[in-house]
């Protein structure tokens, strides 16, 4: 189902739990992060990010998404910068 996806240019949510914890991190800290949906979570805040053609900052993205926890849609922005999906810019 990926590859279809790859194929359509269609983006890329989820991030692997390894990447969500340290690695001298506590054991329950490693099992919280395997119950992580970041594919969901990338993807809801990716939409919201890009209902905003001129821009947006992270006060209105958290404004839309004010039923989900602040670090849950924080936490997806640099998931997100990664894979070149959104920017940031200077002033």
């Amino acid at each position: 189902m990926s590859d279809l996806f790859n194929m359509m240019n269609l983006p890329s949510f989820g991030t692997l739990p390894k990447f969500l914890a340290r690695k001298e991190a506590p054991e329950t800290s490693k099992e919280a992060a395997e119950k992580v949906d970041t594919q969901t979570l990338e993807r809801i805040v990716y939409e919201v990010i890009r209902s905003h053609p001129e821009g947006c900052i992270s006060d209105q993205v958290l404004a839309q998404l004010h039923n989900l926890p602040y670090g849950s849609v924080t936490a997806r922005y640099a998931a997100l910068k990664r894979k070149k999906l959104i920017y940031t810019t200077d002033p």
